[in-house]
């Protein structure tokens, strides 16, 4: 029971408050609370009634169109309640008290209008959200002879549907991947790099050269974008051991080997796909346990007190052990504990193990080819 109204009006229905409509009820209730104890001490006449009608126009702001419906109820009661109590009914009270009510009804719509652009957007969110999951397939736990995991880590912004991507393939010229990273969010980075990504599912099972893939790249995307958009990417591709990496404008991979970190930066430095970058690989011979991981810049830019989490340093502990699923959780874990959990980008990884070589087998021959020479 507040003041005289049960608590069930405040919160109508079974299910919990939000944390938002607790906010607005708190904020309403104290406003009431103080108009109410400066009413009482004032002695009997209603002066300052009039202001019980900031509780619903505040509510507004935070709570359900039914939170603010019943504080305005509340406000209008007690706001009569005291005008009432003053024996002496002018005009100027009871333009008060109607005052109140028209603030109530003008709350309530706006927290309708509110209730219902939120729910908007939070379903495009969520659809965003859904078509984002659907581009990016899930990697591993085998691509070809490499052990790959990929991973995506959302940041906490509710807002920002990022335009990361990452692909792992197993082709004619052996295992190739992609990471990359659009510039810009929402809507409009997914649908680019969907495009990135089924151009790339396409050509790198065509083109033999990872430079050739490179210009397909850059051509769709400069189809799709407008002059001040592009893509970060580094392609990779792993073939008889040997590692050839091409490097647009991104993050360079980091090569895992012995405990230590090598960065594979490369020879020289390219533009983002979109600019018509021109590309030189960097061609690295792997051994047995070797691992690669590729991130977008979101993990190189994650900070706590202006202090970035260092990646390189902490590479080797987080990653080094145990499957390259359980490397990448390691690290996610960690760098959320860094950050506090506040993120303020999307982060796509991909963390490849390298095993050696595979033995060449002979398939049996069937008996019936079997024949003794000259027969």
């Amino acid at each position: 029971m507040l003041f005289g109204v049960p608590m069930q009006l405040l919160s109508p229905g079974r299910r919990p408050l939000s944390p938002g409509s607790r906010a607005g009820l708190g904020a309403a209730i104290v406003v009431l609370a103080l108009v109410s104890a400066v009413e009482i001490a004032d002695g009997p006449s209603a002066n300052y009634v009039g202001l019980v009608a900031a509780a619903p126009l505040l509510a507004a702001a935070f709570a359900s169109w039914r939170i603010v419906a019943s504080v305005g109820v509340l406000a209008t009661g007690l706001g009569a309640a005291f005008v009432l109590k003053g024996g002496l009914l002018t005009l100027a009270m009871v333009v008060n008290v109607v005052g109140i009510a028209l603030a109530a009804g003008i709350a309530a719509a706006v927290a309708v209008i509110r209730q219902r652009q939120a729910e908007r957007i939070a379903e495009l969110s969520k659809l965003a959200s859904v078509a984002q999951q659907a581009i990016l397939r899930p990697l591993g736990p085998q691509v070809g002879t490499l052990a790959v995991a990929g991973h995506y880590i959302s940041s906490t912004a509710a807002a920002d549907i990022g335009g990361d991507l990452y692909e792992a393939i197993d082709t004619p010229y052996g295992v190739r991947m992609i990471i990359g990273d659009v510039r810009g969010k929402g809507l409009d980075a997914v649908r680019l790099a969907s495009i990135v990504l089924g151009s790339y599912r396409h050509v790198a099972y065509e083109r033999a050269d990872l430079r050739a893939i490179v210009a397909d790249l850059d051509r769709a995307v400069a189809r799709s974008v407008g002059d001040e958009d592009f893509v970060t990417a580094a392609l990779v591709e792993e073939r008889g051991g040997t590692l050839t990496i091409v490097n647009c404008g991104h993050p360079a991979p980091l090569l895992l080997r012995r405990g230590k970190v090598i960065p594979l930066e490369p020879p020289a430095p390219a533009p983002p796909l979109g600019f018509m970058p021109v590309v030189a690989p960097r061609v690295e011979r792997l051994e047995p346990g070797d691992r690669l991981l590729l991130f977008t810049d979101g993990l190189g830019e994650a900070r706590r007190d202006g202090e970035f989490f260092p990646t390189a340093d902490r590479a080797w502990q987080l990653l080094g052990h145990g499957t390259v699923a359980d490397g990448l959780a390691s690290l996610e874990t960690a760098l959320v504990e860094w950050v506090h959990g506040q993120l303020d980008d999307d982060i796509a990884l991909v963390l490849m193990e390298y095993s050696g070589p595979q033995p060449v087998t002979t398939a049996a021959v069937p008996s019936w080819e079997v024949g003794t020479p000259g027969t």
